[in-house]
């Protein structure tokens, strides 16, 4: 057995888990917290663990865990970007006495897992002409943006972590450069989760709102999604604005390894968003590349759709001997 979680901005979920095969795995109880309503990460695996054990009949015995933590991870430690909590995977080991903790970047955990998915966890946008070995690229909008790499070494793909959304967002076209403007006046640099996160929806949805002599319409993420659903004219612009931008970063990161082992869109923004994504102004932008536009659409594009893909990589990467991140 084994304890995996899914640590980011806003919430986390934990589980235990069984791995067979080294790939396929399985859940056998799973619960998910609201990180507002915990003073830190060691509450909630407390909660969990007491809740598993009442709920099984049986303490809740796992000897290895795995982390995925919405931040940069270094000697088994991270302090979240998006929240004040720090993970030590030493530490946590200790208090619950577990031989081993892994503690991983979840866009680590979210690459490491690519490869337990069923065909149905994925919806294709662009087929492309797959190579096998071929970089592939990770990223996710969620909370914040998360971004990975993973590169054949001759056996196994190996991932490569790092800190893409926080680097400068390129505008790809003029409304683009004027939405980096209205971030730009509020507040200086522009990384790429300024625009593709929640609170990056919420930004573009002001921007808009600003623009069409509306200003001072403040809607969270949530209600701005829910409202293009019911068909409001401005959440339906909102994301369609926000839909370009992914789709064009996608299409940078891409080209920036030639990515023809596969792009993966996961996060949490994706699968609510999916008919949207799918209707073409995703691709339009990655494929945007003006002489390279043709080496675009060779890369093939996914949607993931399975939301515990960063709680499956962790508790692949746990499984491992040693444990990746550890």
């Amino acid at each position: 057995m084994i304890l995996a979680g899914d640590i980011g901005g806003t919430k986390t979920l934990l589980a235990l888990c069984e791995v067979r095969d080294g790939a396929r795995v399985s859940v056998a109880f799973e619960r998910r917290f609201e990180n507002a309503a915990h003073r830190g990460f060691g509450e909630v695996l407390a909660q969990f663990l007491a809740d598993a054990a009442r709920e099984r009949g049986a303490p809740a015995r796992a000897e290895r865990a795995g982390f995925a933590v919405a931040g940069p991870v270094e000697g088994g430690r991270c302090r979240l970007t998006n929240l004040d909590w720090e993970i030590d995977a030493a530490a946590l080991a200790a208090r619950f006495g577990l031989a081993s903790a892994s503690v991983l970047n979840d866009f680590a955990a979210t690459a490491t897992g690519i490869d337990a998915l069923a065909p149905d966890d994925l919806v294709t946008l662009q087929a492309g002409a797959p190579v096998a070995g071929a970089p592939r690229v990770v990223l996710g909008a969620g909370t914040g943006l998360g971004v990975a790499h993973l590169f054949w070494d001759g056996s196994r793909y190996r991932v490569v972590p790092g800190e893409g959304g926080h680097a400068g967002f390129a505008p790809a076209s003029e409304e683009h450069a004027a939405l980096w403007q209205f971030i730009y006046r509020a507040q200086g640099r522009v990384e790429i989760e300024d625009v593709l996160s929640g609170h990056g929806l919420e930004r573009i949805h002001a921007f808009l709102a600003d623009g069409g002599g509306t200003s001072g319409l403040a809607l969270r993420a949530p209600e701005i999604t829910a409202g293009a659903v019911g068909g409001d004219y401005l959440g339906q612009r909102a994301i369609d604005l926000f839909v370009a931008a992914y789709g064009a970063v996608a299409g940078d990161l891409a080209l920036g390894v030639l990515a023809r082992g596969g792009v993966y869109v996961a996060g949490g923004i994706a699968p609510k968003i999916l008919p949207r994504l799918s209707a073409g102004g995703f691709l339009a932008a990655f494929n945007a590349k003006g002489r390279f536009a043709e080496a675009a659409r060779l890369m093939p594009v996914h949607v993931v759709t399975e939301e515990r893909l960063p709680l499956i990589g962790a508790a692949l990467a746990a499984s491992l001997h040693p444990p990746f991140g550890g």
